[in-house]
């Protein structure tokens, strides 16, 4: 399995970071976890310098994709060398998720179409103009589709993309390990509470 999650200049490091660190937290063979770049490296909006990972278009073959956020992202939806290569995203055979103004990007590739979206509140018009329907919660999903609005819902999507591709009891270790002490149940109930009405119903086992 391979989940890249797709970080350009100018991005926010909680957003990339944090999942990067939650998705990791799976610990089998064929997990692979990039960063996916459109150059070699990035510098972030507080100044810290990622190197490259893996591609765009590597991230448009990967099982499962997050659509990182930053300062630039209005820059990188006119970009068309960058929007080209993205529209390989195809949530008819991979997971896509948007973190904050990630779902500007899923807007402008059509991503959306009739799906309402979570993000933050800066990118919020930026989105609603964009035709979307903008929701005042952390966290939605529709099918292969899912956004996280605050950089601190982060972690909703990668324990949405554990849950999805490996299993639900494999995204709990991951949110365990990463819960305050102390706070651990609380944490996970809640996040449980935001994803669970969004993941398939599980599959009667007939007797």
């Amino acid at each position: 399995m391979h989940i890249a999650i797709l970080t350009f200049e100018g991005c926010n490091e909680l957003d990339s970071l944090i999942a990067l660190g939650v998705l990791n937290r799976v610990r089998t063979d064929d997990w692979r976890v990039t960063i996916a770049t459109p150059t070699a490296k990035v510098t972030s909006m507080n100044g810290v310098v990622i190197e490259q990972m893996s591609t765009p278009e590597e991230a448009c073959a990967a099982d499962a994709v997050i659509i990182g956020s930053g300062i630039a992202t209005r820059e990188v939806v006119e970009d068309p060398a960058i929007m080209n290569v993205l529209r390989g995203l195809d949530p008819a055979r991979q997971l896509i998720a948007a973190q904050c103004s990630g779902a500007l990007v899923m807007a402008r590739l059509g991503l959306l179409n009739g799906i309402p979206a979570c993000t933050d509140l800066t990118t919020k018009p930026w989105v609603v103009a964009a035709g979307v329907e903008v929701l005042n919660q952390p966290f939605y999903a529709n099918e292969n589709i899912a956004t996280a609005g605050g950089c601190l819902a982060s972690h909703y999507l990668a324990a949405w993309i554990i849950a999805r591709l490996v299993g639900k009891e494999a995204a709990e270790s991951a949110l365990h390990y990463v819960a305050p002490v102390g706070e651990k149940e609380e944490y996970i109930e809640r996040a449980w509470r935001n994803i669970t009405p969004y993941l398939p119903a599980p599959t009667p086992v007939l007797a």
